[in-house]
């Protein structure tokens, strides 16, 4: 029987975690040049899960995925990532991720969500009401990114 749960990261997982950003992005095809572009960016640090609200998927205690976000104001919270391992992708464990937020977001009073979509992932976010208000020109010329926002 598989067991999955969502739990709180603690910064000694920032390896897996960095392993697990770069395995989600490269499903959508991006070459290893491409994804060094984005080592940064993409690289999760201790600091970083010490300074922003980071959640994991654990499947039979092994994380799988995780998502994290940043507390903007009181009132509004950005997703600033939501990655899966990719033999994970297409199973129903980002939409368990996004629940997750979801419910998070609401018991804590939020009134406004916002992320920069991965374009690939556009459709998965309209799935869950986020519409799109703006287009933010990524490090790749001609590659833009939909802005993206939910309101309660």
């Amino acid at each position: 029987m598989e067991i999955v749960k969502i739990v709180k990261a603690t910064p000694d997982l920032h390896l897996i975690l960095s392993e697990i950003t770069f395995d989600g992005k490269a499903f959508w095809g991006f070459s290893e040049a491409i994804l060094n572009i984005w080592r940064e960016e993409l690289t999760i640090t201790e600091k970083y899960i010490l300074e922003n609200e980071t959640y994991t998927l654990l499947i039979n205690d092994q994380i799988v995925g995780y998502y994290s976000f940043l507390k903007l104001s009181e009132t509004l919270w950005k997703l600033d990532n939501l990655f899966l391992f990719q033999k994970f992708i297409g199973k129903g464990y980002g939409k368990f991720l996004m629940e997750d937020f979801l419910k998070r977001s609401k018991i804590s009073g939020i009134k406004s969500l916002i992320l920069d979509a991965e374009p690939n992932a556009e459709k998965f976010y309209l799935k869950f009401g986020f519409k799109v208000y703006e287009l933010k020109e990524s490090k790749i010329i001609g590659r833009f990114l939909p802005k993206m926002r939910l309101d309660f």
